[in-house]
């Protein structure tokens, strides 16, 4: 999964000239008395992108724009009755009563139906990142150290991490757990237990703490680990810890890869559809301690180079009280699923080398099996989130192309329509790059995924979140805008999920950010 270089964009393009004071090259002389008339080059006096705006504005309010003259008719009408229009408009509907009844009667009977059977919305309150201690901090000298001091890795695999590491877009400031930092590694049931209780409980104290929620007030919990599922279940040591109620609705996900996060979410949005006046809190980690390879086969190399420690907590709720104080609306939850696939369901796979160590594998295809599934889902979101205008420009580029011109290049949905900010998996700068690269998007559209890679790495599917905590902690959330998560998991799956900012969103002073947002963005080595 390591990507090539960062090329910087530069938007800002200096075009002006200039020449010394009263140098010869200041001006250009025209010697010719009468000079050739032509019309102006539309295409260089004009800017075409307020024109492309302009049109999707008017496609898209097509139907308001259509309304307008009906209204105006309306009420040009209305005021030219005079009181004996209006009294026989009331006797008219005085000797059709009949009808009046039977009229409100199915406008009520509608309107009951349709409150009653529209989805619930679902509330984002508040959510938490974990803040590892600073003594965890794997630079890529320490790690390269206990990485030869281990003994289990010979000269060629060294030199692979050490290259991956370079490449791969983390900075000097991730964190690894306590057991690899012993040496040898301490990769025990006990180790594997502390850090998934320290990352768990440390984002969830923090999110009862700023929320104000109390542990006895939560009826749905929703657990994702991938990798690290012990008995009892995480689900059930979070109930142990907080003495959680008895009857609360559990649900610990396994082996879901880095999209689980988003699996959760949409498993807690239907729990809410069907539990009224109640919240949920959806966790969603990683554990490394036992799932560090200890072989030397390169391909299951790369996650011990890309994955760190991380997990986030985040507070659902279908109150209507809340929607005062919550951050986001829940919009859209899309899934996609390429597992019937055989190379898509084996591209990350977990299994044992040659000597019987056991590691995540990653595939050769794992890009063009991830942009499979991305072609997939944002297929189905397109409809749901772009604008008609972009919808249309689609449909009849894809017509042209089936029917007239097989050489026309599709047009590609501009996404940046649809969606103010981007959470794109920050699952390594390969994957940032080619979703940056495809969706044509800004660099300051991926800037949150870059970041989050550089100062947390791949903390699996937490890492969106850490992405949202970091646009959240720059001032850009403004009440109306829409964010994008996208993850990309094992199976092989592509899970998106579309909320609404209900407010301006202030920086949490909690946040996994708050000591060290000013430092960034820093710049990239290529």
């Amino acid at each position: 999964m390591d990507g090539g270089g960062l090329s910087h964009a530069n938007l800002n393009t200096d075009r002006g000239g200039g020449g010394g004071d009263g140098g010869p090259a200041v001006g250009v002389q025209i010697n010719q008395r009468h000079s050739h008339r032509r019309l102006p080059d539309f295409l260089q006096s004009v800017n075409l992108k307020y024109v492309k705006l302009g049109y999707h504005y008017l496609i898209s309010h097509l139907l308001t724009l259509c309304l307008i003259p009906v209204m105006i008719v309306i009420l040009i009408e209305a005021s030219q009755m005079n009181p004996n229009d209006i009294r026989q408009l009331w006797v008219h509907l005085q000797y059709n009563l009949v009808s009046v009844i039977v009229c409100s009667t199915v406008v009520v009977f509608g309107s009951t139906v349709y409150i009653m059977t529209r989805p619930k919305p679902v509330y984002l309150v508040d959510y938490s990142c974990y803040r590892p201690p600073d003594h965890l901090k794997a630079p890529y000298e320490r790690f390269m150290r206990h990485s030869r001091l281990t003994g289990d890795f010979d000269e060629s695999s060294l030199e692979f991490q050490r290259k991956i590491l370079e490449r791969s877009g983390l900075g000097e400031d991730t964190y690894v757990p306590e057991a690899m930092h012993s040496v040898p590694p301490q990769p025990t049931m006990a180790a594997a237990r502390e850090e998934a209780e320290q990352v768990m409980y440390g984002a969830l104290d923090n999110l009862f703490s700023s929320t104000g929620i109390k542990p006895k007030d939560i009826g749905i919990l929703v657990v994702n680990c991938s990798l690290f599922n012990p008995t009892p279940s995480l689900s059930s040591m979070i109930v142990n810890k907080y003495k959680l109620r008895g009857n609360i609705r559990s649900f610990n996900l396994g082996g879901m890869g880095c999209s689980a996060g988003v699996i959760a979410i949409d498993l807690a949005k239907d729990m809410l559809q069907v539990h009224r006046n109640t919240y949920a809190v959806v966790v969603s980690t990683e554990n490394i301690t036992q799932n560090w390879y200890f072989g030397n086969k390169k391909s299951m190399l790369i996650p011990n180079c890309l994955f760190r420690v991380g997990g986030s907590a985040v507070l659902l709720s279908n109150k209507s009280i809340d929607k005062r104080r919550a951050k986001y609306k829940l919009v859209h939850v899309v899934r996609t699923h390429r597992g019937a696939d055989e190379k898509a369901f084996r591209c990350v796979y977990q299994e044992q080398d040659p000597a019987g160590k056991t590691g995540v594998s990653l595939s050769k295809d794992l890009m063009a099996i991830a942009g499979g599934a991305l072609k997939t889902n944002i297929t189905t979101l397109g409809p749901l989130v772009l604008p008609i205008s972009e919808q249309l420009l689609f449909f009849c580029t894809l017509i042209i192309k089936k029917f007239f011109n097989n050489n026309i290049k599709p047009y590609i949905p501009d996404f940046k329509l649809a969606f103010d900010h981007f959470c794109i998996h920050a699952g390594g700068r390969a994957v940032i790059d080619e979703l940056e690269k495809n969706l044509q998007l800004y660099p300051t559209h991926v800037e949150a995924s870059r970041m989050t890679l550089h100062r947390f790495g791949n903390t699996s599917s937490s890492s969106i979140w850490y992405e949202l905590a970091y646009i959240e902690a720059k001032g850009r959330i403004k009440r109306g805008q829409r964010v994008w998560q996208i993850a990309f998991g094992s199976g092989f799956k592509c899970n998106s999920a579309v909320w609404k900012a209900l407010r301006n969103v202030k920086p949490s002073q909690n946040g996994p950010w708050a000591d060290c947002i000013d430092k960034y963005p820093v710049e990239l080595v290529s």
